[in-house]
């Protein structure tokens, strides 16, 4: 197993890395990509990549924190480049639910991240939420460049998703597939092709069912695994064999 997408620079994760990652390990996860929201966080993801084997790490800042992260294509490109084990590029995109950073502002972020994305052909995490259709039509400006994109913790409708496939693009599911109220999200996970299908945590939020309302972490993973299979009517050992797959053919791991 793979979680996709977890912030484990976040408290209370990680004043407790060493035992949130066995933890992880003792329910077979063989890989963890920590994302990157703040320039600040940065810094706490080189140290944890550094410090444990099985964790990968992404640079990026979330549409959130744009306005006192603001960086440029350049920027972003420099510290990709800092270590080998930073894979990919973000949490990048446009929230206007909470719209805590000024629209423009995130959108012209969002075209920095997607410009050094196609520069060092590496994929790029996509934060989408109340935004479906300028993230579409910013994602639609750089077609031809050919982006590898996932689209982190899923929750668009399922004609938004069948336009991003004419992208190529990757969908992750998170322990919101195992909310009872979350009928229309289970649909179209049980419409996107399975090779384009990977799981995450976003830990520490968001744990699934039977553990809503605690503290996410990597480890309960398996729920949301559990949940897709179910979806998809598989055996989860071939579900978390597909999924782990296609994670590393994005990620070309």
């Amino acid at each position: 197993m793979i979680d996709s997408h977890c912030h484990l620079d976040y408290e209370p994760l990680f004043t407790d890395i060493k035992n949130v990652i066995k933890r992880s390990q003792d329910i077979g996860i063989e890989k963890i990509l920590t994302i990157c929201t703040t320039i600040q966080s940065y810094e706490k993801i080189i140290r944890i990549i550094n410090e444990n084997e099985i964790v990968f790490g992404t640079f990026g800042i979330h549409p959130h924190e744009v306005e006192n992260n603001f960086i440029s294509t350049n920027v972003i490109i420099t510290n990709i480049k800092q270590n080998k084990k930073i894979i990919g590029i973000g949490e990048t995109g446009l929230d206007f639910y909470y719209n805590n950073a000024d629209k423009e502002k995130q959108i012209l972020s969002f075209k920095n991240h997607l410009e050094a994305a196609a520069e060092l052909n590496i994929p790029v995490i996509v934060h989408s939420r109340n935004a479906e259709t300028e993230t579409f039509n910013i994602l639609n400006e750089f077609k031809s460049k050919n982006l590898k994109i996932l689209m982190h913790c899923f929750t668009g409708s399922r004609e938004f998703a069948e336009k991003l496939l004419d992208f190529n693009t990757y969908f992750s599911a998170s322990g919101i597939i195992t909310f009872k109220n979350s009928i229309e999200l289970q649909n179209t996970f049980k419409f996107i092709p399975l090779d384009r299908l990977l799981i995450e945590t976003d830990s520490p939020y968001l744990a699934p069912v039977p553990q809503r309302g605690k503290k996410n972490e990597p480890s309960f993973l398996k729920f949301t695994a559990n949940k897709l299979a179910d979806l998809r009517d598989m055996k989860n050992d071939e579900l978390i064999s597909k999924t782990t797959a296609n994670f590393n053919k994005l990620f070309k791991n």
